[in-house]
């Protein structure tokens, strides 16, 4: 900045910029500091106590969290067919900002991101071997199997949109019709009034920053793992703390140019080469692996998701607890879902200005879950194909280091051609994860009143650098394990 100034001082003088809102910056950046401050000093201690904290969320608010995201989703339906369902979100005239396309694909790219090349593969193969309950040998491989995919396209699949197009509805109606800042604490001056605009609506905010935060850490952390193993395989880049903070950096740095060009070319030009390449990734998978088997298969799966979805969306397994899977898997995803409500939520609402309610609800819905379908389905099913057919090598190594389970499966469909792919869709993946993650962050911290109007362009550097160290810290601390305790325990807040 000219003459050196302080950045704090210039916030409202610059153009087009809106104010630095101080409470949420800075009450969420100290907690955010001290928890990565302490896993990097105190790595056992921190591990501990993410440990017990999340021993007594899961007790005491595994149900609440089953609860709400069934409730949000029965409630957001409801919505999209009422007579609710006609109201454009904005003047009754305007039309939408983007392209159905270009609309699709951000919506994608934003709320699901890298994670999905990770669990895509690992979630069944883990499912497969490790069922919730039940003796493993004793269930029909082909029961078992099935039953992994409509897990997988259960945790990552409609149940999480539902709460997005929640939170970011209610954001959306009460900017674009109301005239409302698009802000979390904008949903609630129903209820509370001008109070919002006080300390109560700061508090709003930091929740929803601070548990955001450790959800895009967690995605992160995800994917620079993954990142790492095809570096190894096509490169030989060791696997290690070096190259995962060298490919955070990187990110950090990507995210930032693409954040500061704005949403209107940045995370739109990323989001739609994303969709194009991972759309022909599997295709591939689908041409070089058992064609007629993944066809079937997805078919199969999506009716098997159909008919089971009505009792998993309220199984809590109250008389035959698995803890540790519960924790790991669904309460972990349901976590993850709520953390990143806000987040996605803003998201959708700050691309979706012109389009009516219904429009917008089926469209969060339907759209990315079909993605999330087509995905799971090839990949998940191409997976427990080899497995089936007698690679338990497969199995063992993914089992042992779920991160390498994509790699390992496309090296059997066409080698490191097909793992360089993978690779850059997983950058990419990464990329707009990192951007609109930072760009969110940075309105959340803003008292933001256009609706098109974003933060400065410094903000937006300091959360894509902040969320940086807490990946790295929490890596450093204790793996991918930490990362998803850490969302558990964080979401609760905001949830």
């Amino acid at each position: 900045l000219p003459g050196g100034a302080f950045p704090g001082t210039l916030i409202g003088k610059l153009p087009g910029k809106e104010p630095l809102n101080p409470v949420v910056f800075f009450v969420s950046a100290t907690i955010i500091a001290i928890v990565a401050l302490a896993a990097l000093i105190a790595p056992d201690l921190v591990k501990s106590a993410f440990g017990a904290a999340v021993t007594w969320t899961s007790r005491w608010f595994g149900s609440f969290y089953i609860l709400l995201i069934t409730a949000a989703l029965v409630f957001i339906l409801g919505l999209a067919f009422s007579r609710f369902g006609r109201i454009r979100l904005g003047p009754d005239n305007s039309t939408p900002d983007f392209s159905t396309f270009a609309w699709t694909a951000m919506l994608f790219a934003a709320g699901i991101g890298t994670e999905i090349l990770f669990f895509a593969v690992a979630e069944p193969v883990d499912q497969y071997v490790h069922p919730p309950t039940g003796d493993a040998q004793a269930i029909p491989p082909a029961t078992r199997a099935r039953e992994a995919i409509v897990l997988s396209l259960f945790h990552y699949g409609i149940s999480g949109w539902g709460l997005y197009a929640l939170v970011g509805l209610a954001m959306a109606y009460f900017a674009y019709r109301r005239r409302d800042a698009l802000a979390v604490r904008s949903t609630l001056r129903p209820l509370l009034g001008r109070r919002v605009d006080g300390w109560i609506g700061d508090v709003v905010d930091t929740a929803a920053l601070v548990g955001g935060v450790f959800g895009i850490a967690a995605s992160l952390g995800v994917g620079v793992v993954q990142l790492n193993v095809a570096l190894d395989l096509l490169f030989g880049i060791p696997q290690g703390a070096g190259a995962q903070i060298g490919l955070i950096t990187l990110s950090v740095i990507m995210a930032t140019i693409s954040a500061t060009t704005g949403v209107d070319r940045g995370v739109r030009m990323l989001s739609n080469i994303n969709v194009i390449l991972a759309i022909g990734l599997a295709l591939w998978v689908l041409i070089t692996g058992n064609t007629a088997f993944l066809l079937d298969s997805l078919v199969g799966s999506v009716g098997d998701f159909m008919v089971q979805f009505p009792q998993l969306t309220l199984e809590t397994y109250a008389y035959d607890r698995p803890e540790t899977w519960l924790n790991d898997w669904t309460l972990f995803f349901w976590a993850w879902w709520v953390t990143w409500g806000a987040f996605v939520g803003m998201f959708l609402a700050r691309i979706s200005r012109g389009r009516t309610i219904r429009e917008f609800i089926l469209g969060a819905l339907i759209l990315p879950f079909s993605y999330v379908v087509m995905w799971v389905a090839i990949f998940g099913n191409n997976a427990l194909d080899l497995i089936r057919s007698g690679n338990q090598e497969f199995a063992e190594a993914t089992i042992a280091k779920p991160e390498q389970g994509l790699y390992l499966m496309l090296d059997a469909a066409g080698g490191r051609p097909v793992i360089a792919l993978a690779l850059f869709i997983g950058i990419l993946f990464y990329v707009t994860s990192a951007d609109s993650g930072a760009l969110v962050m940075s309105s959340l911290s803003s008292r933001i009143r256009g609706e098109r109007e974003d933060a400065a362009p410094w903000l937006r550097i300091f959360w894509a650098a902040l969320t940086g160290v807490l990946t790295v810290a929490m890596l450093v601390a204790g793996g991918i394990t930490i990362l998803q305790q850490a969302t558990l325990v964080m979401a609760l807040p905001f949830g």
